[in-house]
Formats: C-alpha cells, sequence, structure tokens
C-alpha cells in the first residue's frame, strides 16, 4: 500500500530518524529522494556511509542535540536486533526522542527489531511515556519462520518493561511479510 500522505504535502522537516537503509520497507526510491532534501537524517553508522550526504552515523547509546524552535532536543540511538540473533538482517537502531533538560525522559521509537536484551536496557535506563512500537512479526523466506519485528507477546513484553508508557502499534500492515508471503 502506498504512504497515507505524499511527500509533497508533508512540508519542511526539521530531521529524519531512519532505523535501517537496506530494506525496501523501509526505505524505497522515494524515500531515498526524499533524503537529498533533508537537512539531517540520523541512521546506522554502516547506512550513514552508504547514503552519504547529510547523514549522521549512529551506534547504540549514541546522542546528537539538535536546536529546534521550543528549545533542545536529544536524540538517542537504541540497540536493535532485526530478527533471530543468530541471522544477521543488518544493522538497525532504534530512537530516544528527549529535552536535552530532561534527557532520561523521553518517547521511544523501537525501530524494526524483536524482543531482546536491548530493549530490556533501554527500559532500565530511560523513563518512557510513549512507546511507537513496530509490531506486525513480520516474516521474509530468508529468516524462514523467525520474524523481524515484534510479535503480539513480545508486545506485552514491552507493555510490562514499560508500565508507564503508552504502547503505538504501527508499521504492522501494508507490506506482504506480514502475511508470511513474501
Amino acid at each position: 500500500m502506498g504512504p497515507a500522505l505524499g511527500s509533497d504535502t508533508i512540508g519542511l522537516l526539521d530531521a529524519v530518524l531512519l532505523n535501517h537503509d537496506h530494506h525496501f520497507d523501509n526505505l524505497d526510491h522515494a524515500g531515498r529522494a526524499l533524503l537529498g532534501n533533508m537537512e539531517r537524517v540520523f541512521t546506522t553508522k554502516e547506512g550513514a556511509l552508504r547514503l552519504g550526504r547529510n547523514v549522521i552515523g549512529l551506534a547504540a547509546w549514541d546522542s546528537v542535540d539538535l536546536q529546534t524552535y521550543g528549545g533542545a532536543l536529544r536524540v538517542t540511538a537504541t540497540p536493535a536486533q532485526h530478527g533471530p540473533a543468530d541471522s544477521d538482517r543488518g544493522p538497525v537502531i532504534g530512537f530516544i526522542l528527549a529535552s536535552v533538560h530532561i534527557p532520561e525522559e523521553g518517547i521511544y521509537i523501537s525501530g524494526d527489531t524483536v524482543w531482546f536484551e536491548g530493549v530490556a536496557e533501554v527500559a532500565r535506563r530511560f523513563e518512557i511515556h510513549t512507546v511507537v512500537l513496530f509490531m506486525g512479526a513480520a516474516r521474509v523466506p530468508a529468516v524462514g519462520s523467525h520474524h523481524l519485528t515484534m510479535t503480539a507477546t513480545e508486545g506485552t513484553q514491552v507493555a510490562h518493561a514499560f508500565p508507564r508508557a503508552m504502547i503505538v502499534p504501527l508499521h504492522f500492515e501494508g507490506w506482504a511479510h506480514f502475511f508470511g508471503i513474501a
């Protein structure tokens, strides 16, 4: 399915948070074209090497402060694991968005990850009020029956790990790999 909004209707963006660049469901041709007009793009270190230009590569726990209209925003990269531990689907990261004045509180964007110790570590390090959780248990033939994003059971584990957070599920429809046919 196509995007909810066309790139011509979005307007100016201050920054892009890119979980990973090497899978088409995360960064398609239109997305790549849009990145060229962005002032700042944050992604994995490997992705920054591939994309170049205005792309800043981050490893887990790296932080960058952005000046915004209302103050400063801290972007912290978080660990992510795109599938089973024994199957390398390439580097991915999640993100925490927080005020630089209260960097330990914020919004957690999981990105494409499964439940693993890195997600639990995010819960231990930060007081999260909102979790944007990539779900759908995406599957592709390259990893067999293993999933690449959170299952419903793993979403429940996230809810227990972040007991005061509102959980916002997304990225769970619109691609063939959510139906096991990719």
